[in-house]
C-alpha cells in the first residue's frame, strides 16, 4: 500500500527547517519539468553565480501551502510556484558551507543532475544557525 499523506521532515529530524525559499518551476519550454513534482521530491540545490563549476548540494525542498503549512497530500503535484522549507541533509555541510552562504535574497536552483528545473530565492532563515552539526533523526 502506498502512503498518501506526507510526514513533515520536522517530525522525524527533530529540528526546524534550515531556511525557506520562494520558488518557481521552469516550464518544459524553458527546459524544466513536464509536470511539477509531488511532495517528497528530492532535488539537489545549487547557488546562482557558481557558473564556472556548478556545485550540487543535498538540500531538499518541503513544499508549503499558501498559508505556510506543509503540504501533506502525496497524490497531487505541488504548485508550480510557491514557498518551500529547505532541509540541508548533511549537517557538517550546514556548518562548513551553507551557514556562510545562505542569506535572504540569495538565489539558487532546484537541480536534476546538471539541469536547472526551478529557481528559488531565500526569503527567511529558520533554523540554519541553531540546527545541529550532527543529524538528530529518531532512531
Amino acid at each position: 500500500m502506498t502512503a498518501t499523506v506526507w510526514t513533515p521532515y520536522e517530525d522525524w529530524r527533530r529540528h526546524p527547517a534550515d531556511f525557506r525559499v520562494k520558488y518557481r518551476f521552469y516550464s518544459e519550454a524553458e527546459g524544466g519539468r513536464k509536470l511539477p513534482p509531488v511532495q517528497g521530491y528530492r532535488s539537489d540545490f545549487s547557488y546562482a553565480g557558481d557558473n564556472e563549476k556548478i556545485e550540487l548540494f543535498a538540500i531538499h525542498p518541503e513544499f508549503e501551502t499558501p498559508d505556510g503549512d506543509v503540504i501533506r497530500d502525496l497524490t497531487a503535484p505541488v504548485p508550480a510556484e510557491g514557498t518551500a522549507r529547505m532541509w540541508i541533509l548533511f549537517p557538517q555541510m550546514r556548518q562548513t558551507v551553507h551557514i556562510h552562504r545562505i542569506k535572504p535574497g540569495i538565489v539558487g536552483y532546484f537541480m536534476e543532475g546538471a539541469r536547472k528545473v526551478a529557481v528559488a530565492e531565500v526569503i527567511e532563515i529558520v533554523g540554519l544557525h541553531e540546527n545541529p552539526g550532527e543529524d538528530q533523526e529518531k532512531k
